[in-house]
Formats: structure tokens, C-alpha cells, sequence
């Protein structure tokens, strides 16, 4: 019989996992390590990042930062995520120091055709109940996006905007693209 995987809390996690270029998160003290991501994930990512980061930066209202970076959404049950891409608002800037320790307000998830670690609808579980506004799951290859925004830790409505529709988002009222401008 295998042993169970030891558990592992937040500061083991950042002290005794060896850096890599995998995916790895911390599951309520299980470590998840995926493969690296195929380069249409990547490239879609990137292009994620050069539509949203200048519309960020232009206007001031945070900054954009793309994986991989871990997002420490609670570290009481030990639970670090690596989202694809996030914005942090300017009002939420304190939750960068020396890590990412709290919510960011949006989190985009690029599915293709599912997240590189665990479930999507575990991950957009964990999103709700830790203080995200908003998650975008972007969806390769029906060319589509998901728009999930929470309150009071739980899901206050979802929309599915199409490849030429702009996407709405409350977290970022003023960007108005739609996928088939942004994704190549």
C-alpha cells in the first residue's frame, strides 16, 4: 500500500518545493505539479496579457501579472493557486509584498480544453469563497468566453460572450474586445 502524500502547509510550500516551470500549486496542504502548457495555451496567454496590460496601465487601475506566480487565496487551509493571468486593482496593491497573499480581483483561466490543475468548477469554488470579484475562463476552442463575477463568496451571475462579442466585465467596465480581436 502507497503512503499518503504528506501535507504540506504554505511555508513548507514556499521553503521546501524546488522552483520549477511546471504548474504546481498547494491544494489544502497536497502539492499538484502539471505538465508544462502547449504552446497554444502559452501563446494565448500572451495575447491575454498584451490586450489587457496596456488598458490596465493606461488607465491606472492596477497591474496585470501572468503565470507563473502563486496566489496564496488562503493560507489558514493552505490553498495556493497559479492562475493563468490576474489583475490586482489599486485599491487591492497591498495584497502583493513579498508574495501574492489574498484575492486578486479578476482571474482568467485559459481552458483548452480544461485547467492544467484540478477542476474548473473546484478552482471557480475556491475563487468565490476567497474574495475574488471576478473569473474569465476563456475557452480555446469554442472560441468563447465564460465571465463568472461573485459576491458575498458565491456566484452572482455568468455570461458566455462569443468570439465576436466584446466582453463585459465589472471589474474592468471600460475594455471592450472580443476574443477574435485579441486571440490569433
Amino acid at each position: 500500500m502507497t503512503p499518503a502524500p504528506e501535507l504540506m502547509t504554505v511555508d513548507d510550500y514556499f521553503t521546501r518545493t524546488e522552483t520549477t516551470s511546471k504548474p504546481m500549486e498547494l491544494i489544502y496542504g497536497a502539492v499538484r505539479v502539471a505538465e508544462s502548457p502547449l504552446p497554444r495555451h502559452q501563446s494565448a496567454v500572451a495575447e491575454l496579457f498584451r490586450a489587457l496590460d496596456p488598458h490596465v496601465r493606461s488607465r491606472n487601475l492596477g497591474r496585470m501579472w501572468l503565470s507563473p506566480l502563486d496566489v496564496v487565496l488562503d493560507a489558514r487551509r493552505h490553498l495556493i493557486v497559479q492562475p493563468d493571468l490576474f489583475f490586482i486593482s489599486n485599491e487591492r496593491a497591498w495584497v502583493v509584498a513579498d508574495r501574492v497573499r489574498g484575492a486578486p480581483d479578476l482571474i482568467i483561466e485559459v481552458l483548452s480544453p480544461n485547467p492544467r490543475i484540478g477542476k474548473t468548477s473546484e478552482r471557480v469554488q475556491w475563487f468565490a469563497e476567497n474574495g475574488v470579484r471576478e473569473c474569465w475562463l476563456v475557452h480555446q476552442d469554442q472560441r468563447s468566453n465564460t465571465v463568472i463575477r461573485f459576491q458575498h463568496s458565491r456566484e452572482s451571475s455568468r455570461v458566455v460572450f462569443q468570439r465576436d462579442q466584446a466582453i463585459c466585465s465589472a471589474v474592468l467596465p471600460e475594455f471592450r474586445m472580443a476574443l477574435d480581436e485579441i486571440l490569433e
